[in-house]
């Protein structure tokens, strides 16, 4: 089943393997995140490049898998530890995955659902401190 095949690749992807793409993903595949928008799996593999290149571990702890047909959804929490935030030590941040694949098993469709503040703007140190600030008084 493609969302066995998915976790396993997204266990083992890195900077270095990011050919295991194109077991999971179509020539036509629109990814989006919080972050952007990509068309196509030369552009989804160059994004990838982007994303990993200060990455100097990422896992990922799979909760829930549903699907339905040719639709997918998959909870998880994704820890990494980047170079250029925070201080360069691991954190967390929780997110959905929407998967949807074509006729070939091959999915066509990711979209990603995460707090972009968490994942990113949190992690900066000034930045991060006001946008905590902020949620604390919302």
């Amino acid at each position: 089943m493609i969302t066995d095949k998915f976790t396993q690749i997204y266990q083992r992807l890195h900077k270095d393997n990011l050919e295991l793409l194109g077991e999971l993903y179509s020539e036509g595949i629109t990814f989006i995140d919080p972050l952007n928008k990509v068309e196509g799996l030369d552009g989804l593999t160059v994004y990838f490049a982007d994303l990993y290149e200060n990455v100097s571990s990422i896992s990922f702890n799979f909760i829930e898998v549903k699907s339905f047909e040719n639709t997918h959804f998959i909870t998880w929490t994704m820890t990494l530890t980047h170079s250029k935030l925070n201080g360069g030590k691991p954190y967390a941040v929780a997110g959905v995955t929407h998967l949807q694949t074509d006729e070939n098993e091959k999915i066509n469709y990711h979209r990603d659902y995460f707090d972009a503040g968490k994942m990113l703007y949190e992690q900066i140190p000034v930045i991060g401190t006001i946008i905590t600030w902020i949620k604390r008084k919302l």
